[in-house]
């Protein structure tokens, strides 16, 4: 029998009959416990790191950690920390089925806890208001520490200094995370760092688990990325009159203002994407009938818009959660409990928030990191069974595009790099995100006005892959994708994409042999057009590159140069520039 089997149950813990032995464990957490427990340290280390990919089951893994704990005598008491309001009462729920009782409510100015609970559960932000009760209460017992995402307790903030205060004396801290990395150079508490051969200092988790393994054990959904282009023009505070084409080469300012004008509730961009997710949301439905939706937008005032548009498109109301609304917990409980369609959020329940019914998501936001945009996603990629598929509909914006394409790159924490700019945005928005965002800052004026913004369906991304061409909303090319099964292996995802792009391209040859003009203007690929798209490729790998190193762009393109040789871009061949695309995905790959 298993280490972890059940026993005979304390006297203290008479809830533990009702929460099941390891063998209702997943295979990766069993292994996670194994490991825990290995020699030398039998008894367990006092400091562990778990990291698995958003979907996986921390919590479980966590809690199931802490009841082994308990009933060894190892520790006789548990604070759970974690980001938000929300989390704290999803783990006092998560803990109380396995017989854990913990405060959600603890409150700083509460001094002592009642005798009926285990631990508490509190948000960093508590902590941090009082790190020395927190580290009096620490002492007094021997304590688990549950550290949940833990990269959110780097130096660089109030809240990391004041987890080290609180918990330095804890008899063991268990920290999780399902994006180990933060987008600073603040040395996170508690979790152990090595140099690598290039002199590099990266974070070392003692279990890993990451979205790969998971997809082969049916732990995660598979994920279809539908990435939409379109024209965009807006008007300047002097007047002027500009436009710009999402999902082509722009500078940095102009890609900036062209997404912020897809997003805008005054376009027709954010219509057409809602209506097109809305479609596969009905095509999911057909096999996964509770499935639900979430926008995820920037601030309040697009979030009750888009719950407007998502009104007039499906003829029923959205739910909508602010960041600052005291039920906030309640309308998502009540909304994952219902068969709703639609749920709008702004930034909080990018992370951690459990909705398993979850299968269609909206990225309606321009925030940019690693980081986030894991986490977002992992909001989509928690399976309940075996086939069932998660679309997430998205801006076609080159930093996107690459965040995509490598949803099974595993990060570490790096350290010893220079600082750049951007560096700890994800915590900043993680605190704006919680604080009242009714209406826009004071002095805050937008910088441009929208004019036009639609929507072209541009290509689907999956493991790695592009399928697709542009095409119009409503087009036969885009209901094709949006009409995929929801309940598919991800092998099928994969040999399904690739027959119906062989099809695609098998009619518009099939059309251009009947001498249809119309068709042959709208449909061939010239070799120019060629070009242009292995440009466009090209540009969002090196945009995506100078996000992650730090260095130019023009410095990123001779190095490119140099490797594979040829003339600049504008005159580099098809050849050239698949040369060039391969070696950057060679040097990102090397990186990982």
């Amino acid at each position: 029998m298993s280490t972890f089997a059940a026993s005979s149950m304390p006297p203290a813990f008479p809830e533990r009959a009702a929460w099941g032995t390891a063998s209702s464990l997943r295979a990766w957490q069993q292994q996670a416990l194994e490991t825990y427990f290995a020699p030398p340290h039998e008894s367990g280390p006092r400091d562990f790191l778990t990291v698995a990919t958003p979907g996986a089951g921390k919590t479980t893994f966590a809690l199931r950690l802490a009841r082994e704990l308990l009933d060894r005598k190892e520790v006789f008491a548990v604070t759970v920390v974690c980001p938000t309001e929300h989390l704290k009462r999803q783990w006092a729920e998560s803990a109380a089925r396995v017989g854990i009782r913990l405060d959600p409510e603890f409150s700083n100015g509460q001094g002592k806890l009642g005798k009926e609970f285990h631990g508490i559960a509190a948000t960093y932000a508590t902590i941090a208001a009082r790190p020395a009760l927190h580290r009096n209460r620490t002492e007094m017992r021997k304590t688990l520490v549950i550290l949940d995402e833990i990269h959110h307790a780097g130096d660089g903030l109030s809240w990391g200094d004041a987890v080290r205060e609180a918990f330095e004396p804890a008899h063991r801290r268990l920290g999780l995370s399902g994006t180990p990395f933060r987008t600073d150079i603040n040395p996170i508490p508690f979790v152990q760092y090595e140099e690598g051969p290039d002199g590099i200092r990266r974070s070392r988790a003692d279990y890993t688990y990451g979205y790969g393994p998971a997809l082969a054990d049916g732990v995660v959904r598979p994920v279809i990325f539908l990435a939409y282009a379109g024209e965009m023009r807006w008007r300047t505070r002097a007047g002027d009159e500009l436009a710009a084409t999402l999902g082509e080469p722009l500078t940095q300012d102009q890609m900036a203002q062209a997404w912020r004008a897809a997003l805008d509730p005054k376009g027709d961009w954010i219509r057409q994407v809602l209506a097109a997710a809305d479609k596969r949301l009905t095509e999911v439905r057909r096999g996964v009938p509770d499935a639900g939706g979430l926008v995820i937008a920037t601030d309040h005032e697009a979030a009750r818009a888009y719950a407007r548009m998502l009104r007039s498109i499906t003829g029923q109301g959205a739910t909508v959660v602010l960041s600052d609304d005291p039920t906030a917990s309640k309308k998502i409980k009540q909304f994952n409990d219902s068969e709703d369609r639609w749920m709008v959020a702004v930034r909080m329940v990018s992370e951690g928030v459990d909705i398993p019914r979850l299968s269609v998501g909206v990225y309606a936001t321009s925030t940019s990191t690693p980081l986030f945009f894991a986490q977002a996603v992992g909001r989509f990629v928690r399976s309940r069974r075996r086939g069932e598929t998660a679309s997430v509909f998205l801006p076609s914006v080159p930093v996107l595009m690459e965040h995509a394409a490598q949803m099974e790159a595993e990060r570490d924490h790096v350290l010893d790099r220079p600082r750049r700019e951007g560096d700890g945005l994800d915590d900043d928005l993680l605190k704006e995100a919680n604080r009242k965002q009714d209406s826009p800052d004071v002095g805050e004026e937008l910088p441009f006005e929208t004019v036009e913004a639609s929507a072209t369906f541009d290509r689907v991304l999956y493991d790695g892959g592009e399928f697709g061409t542009h095409a119009a909303p409503g087009s036969a090319e885009e209901e094709e994708y949006l009409g995929i099964p929801g309940l598919l292996e991800p092998d099928q995802v994969a040999q399904l994409l690739r027959r119906r792009q062989a099809e695609q391209l098998a009619a518009q040859r099939r059309r251009r042999k009947t001498g249809d003009p119309e068709q042959d203007r709208r449909e061939q690929r010239t070799a120019a057009e060629n070009l242009h798209e292995l440009r466009t490729q090209l540009h969002g790998l090196v945009g995506a590159w100078s996000h992650r190193t730090g260095k130019p762009h023009g410095v990123i393109y001779n190095e490119l140069r140099a490797a594979c040789g040829g003339p600049p871009v504008p005159q580099a061949s098809a050849e050239d520039l698949t040369k060039r695309i391969a070696k950057i995905r060679e040097w990102a790959t090397r990186r990982r």
